[in-house]
């Protein structure tokens, strides 16, 4: 088990995670044993390089934020088929948009999204 530790104090080092065993001395030697092999199970490079993408700034000239006009779906009469099927087309296509309503439409929205088959 000691050689065990060694190996994982380095890796522990080159990470800058050493405090994972700051409490390893306290621990029994089924615990230390346990915590060794949950800590030679992390991938410390994989979570290195998720933690470095956080950072990166993604650009993508394809997003575009639009305000619309309100719109009353009561007062749109024909049109709420057409919206309605632009709708089913993006969302089909992976595509994105972000809404905000007031007055319980949202909670209306998703019943009435969640009735249909998209």
């Amino acid at each position: 088990m000691e050689n065990n530790l060694g190996e994982i104090k380095a890796i522990l080092k080159k990470y800058g995670q050493e405090h994972l065993l700051n409490n390893y001395e306290k621990l029994d030697d089924v615990h230390k044993k346990k915590l060794l092999e949950q800590i030679s199970e992390i991938d410390f490079e994989l979570a290195k390089s998720l933690y470095e993408n956080t950072k990166k700034e993604i650009k993508n000239n394809k997003d575009e934020i639009t305000p619309i006009d309100y719109l009353d779906k009561f007062k749109l009469g024909d049109k709420f088929k057409y919206y309605e099927e632009i709708g089913k087309k993006a969302i089909k296509n992976g595509e994105l948009a972000a809404v905000t309503m007031a007055g319980g439409q949202g909670t209306r929205l998703r019943t009435f999204w969640s009735k249909r088959n998209i």
